[in-house]
């Protein structure tokens, strides 16, 4: 399984589209994701609306999680695996916030279930958070209680309130349901791993060092 690269191609295309975004601000309505009703009848939207971003800061903040997060899964899995799970947590969480949301856009969905595939078959994988480092598992946690008091409205009145939370739990969500399935493709390569060493050239190596 090759490393692709992919999450830079994805930050890429998101850098371009942004730009696209700030030249011509009405691009942003023809592609952003509606409510389900409105968007069922243009569809598009599901996919569209992970490549948008809603000002400078938010595009940042993706593209960091995304090429920081997401080369490490693509090495875990593969270019192609990893693509499955941008594209597909993507979608699915925005189906499924779209039940709750007006509008929204943004790859935070599909960057949450990058780490959620990260931290089913990798949950003790050491990242920054909070100011610590600490398990994957342990951010992953913290990052759910997070989105969970932000849905319910616990941090109304702050900027942070303006977050898609429900995008954020069911792509962490999705990202877990593939992460059941690559730990067993993690798994197997690892233990394809070989470590054997030739009798000949061991027998070179001790001539050579140990004058045998």
């Amino acid at each position: 399984m090759k490393f692709r690269f992919y999450a830079f191609w994805l930050a890429a295309i998101m850098i371009v589209i942004f730009g696209i975004q700030f030249v011509f601000p009405s691009f942003t309505e023809y592609f952003l994701l509606k409510s389900f009703s409105d968007s069922l009848s243009e569809p598009w939207r599901f996919l569209t609306a992970v490549f948008l971003h809603g000002g400078l800061a938010h595009l940042i903040l993706n593209l960091f999680a995304l090429l920081v997060f997401g080369s490490v899964l693509e090495r875990f899995v593969g270019g192609g695996r990893f693509l499955a799970v941008f594209l597909v947590t993507g979608i699915l969480a925005n189906l499924f916030s779209s039940l709750f949301y007006d509008s929204s856009l943004g790859a935070s969905g599909a960057i949450f279930g990058i780490i959620g595939t990260l931290i089913y078959i990798r949950p003790s994988m050491t990242v920054w958070a909070f100011g610590l480092p600490m398990p994957l598992f342990v951010a992953g946690i913290l990052w759910a209680v997070g989105d969970l008091l932000g849905a319910y409205g616990f941090f109304a009145g702050n900027p942070i309130s303006n977050t898609g939370n429900l995008a954020h739990l069911s792509g962490m969500f999705f990202g877990l349901v593939f992460g059941m399935f690559y730990r067993r493709l993690v798994q197997r390569r690892a233990r394809k791993v070989n470590v054997s060493l030739d009798e000949r050239d061991v027998r070179n190596w001790e001539r050579h060092y140990l004058g045998r």
